[in-house]
């Protein structure tokens, strides 16, 4: 018989960031506490089961817990077993447009809502905000710039990056699944560099009553493409996609006098860049290409960073017309699918999402970016030593 590894069964490495993990760290170093433990529930589903008195979940948000059948759509009775984690203590699993509950007299006292009012499984963040720019089908993707950077494709069946490099969740949609990554330091980077460094930029910005993000992109594109030879890598917080490493760091690499503030701009957007096409390649490789990628979060509205993102990405780029109510708008449109409105996601989405802007890439641009991008990914092996070096001084 076949021993199963991890990531075969949850489709995705043992992290600490996941709920198994933190229930054993609460067992071994809090067992009082872990002893009053009746239900574990995420956050989400709280809310759920204080509107409805179900302790319920979905399989997109439970695929990020390290205990689910991703393959299957089930809780993994042998990865409970392995671990001695009671399935009792876990929330009834649903589809994102399955109906769990209804609100209670109770709660509709609480909180205004109607008693009776139908509450759907809903989604996690990622998996709302694909149903909320249209990422429904195979082909789809988007991209999200916010504090962190996510790729996040659907795909019509199980696709497993063996290396743990990427995750692979039930999508919202049933039967259907997504793969995503993570970077951990997406927008921080740009807010970091802003807050430290341009304080000329937001006192312009105060003054003429813009956003200092604005002015910030019109330095970065005073400079050339490749930042006059200066190289970032995104690593402030270590680095989760493709890399698994908590001890890397990020570096200018290339620094010289020459260098002005809109090459470091310009160097900080196109290291971002790099990682979000770093982690597209991955999935590329997996077979889940999309043909062109939905942009949101704060990085998504800057039509600089968009047409980057094209070039260095090789693909469309677009923004839906709600695409900054994105997350919130998925978890509208199961509510409808749950409540009868639409038949299911994707004609819901046909309905209600429509796509705004668009870039396509510039073929001069995105081949002028390339061997930037492919000495960037020689990089992190070449320091990822002195990286561990350095987290032990």
């Amino acid at each position: 018989m076949k021993i199963l590894q991890m990531t075969d069964i949850t489709a995705n490495p043992a992290l600490t960031g996941f709920t198994a993990g933190k229930i054993l760290w609460v067992r071994r170093h809090e067992p009082e506490l872990f002893a009053k433990c009746r239900r574990i529930l995420l956050p989400k589903d709280y809310l759920r089961y204080k509107l409805t008195g179900e302790f319920a979940t979905e399989v997109s948000d439970a695929s990020g817990m390290n205990l689910l059948d991703v393959a299957h759509r089930c809780w993994s009775q042998e990865v409970l077993n392995k671990l001695d984690i009671d399935p009792a203590l876990l929330g009834k699993l649903y589809e994102s447009t399955d109906l769990t509950g209804t609100v209670t007299a109770a709660a509709a006292a609480e909180t205004g809502l109607a008693p009776g009012t139908p509450v759907a499984g809903g989604a996690g963040d990622n998996a709302a905000a694909a149903v909320g720019t249209g990422v429904v089908r195979s082909g789809r993707a988007f991209v999200t710039l916010g504090t962190s950077g996510v790729v996040f494709a659907h795909a019509d069946q199980v696709s497993i990056d063996p290396g743990g490099r990427v995750h692979t969740f039930c999508a919202a949609v049933p039967g259907a699944w997504t793969v995503m990554s993570c970077t951990l330091a997406a927008g921080l980077s740009l807010q970091w560099f802003r807050n430290q460094f341009c304080t000329e930029e937001r006192r312009q910005a105060e003054a003429e009553g813009v956003d200092p993000y604005d002015i910030m992109t019109w330095e970065a594109g005073e400079s050339p493409i490749g930042a006059n030879r200066l190289l970032y890598l995104p690593y402030l917080m270590g680095e989760r996609s493709p890399l698994l490493d908590e001890k890397a760091r990020g570096a200018f690499i290339g620094l010289s006098a020459m260098h002005g503030r809109g090459d470091l701009i310009r160097a900080v957007l196109e290291g971002v860049s790099y990682s979000q096409r770093q982690c597209l390649d991955i999935l590329r490789e997996m077979g889940v290409a999309p043909d062109h990628i939905m942009a949101c979060g704060g990085g998504g509205r800057s039509p600089f960073w968009r047409q980057m993102l094209s070039d260095v990405l090789g693909c469309t780029v677009q923004t839906a017309k709600a695409a900054q109510e994105g997350p919130a708008l998925g978890a509208a449109i199961l509510a409808g699918v749950c409540a009868g409105v639409y038949p299911d996601v994707p004609t819901a989405c046909d309905a209600i999402v429509h796509p705004d802007q668009s870039c396509a890439p510039q073929g001069e641009n995105s081949a002028a970016y390339e061997p930037f991008y492919q000495l960037y990914t020689s990089l992190y092996p070449a320091l990822k030593g002195s990286f561990e070096t350095l987290y032990q001084l």
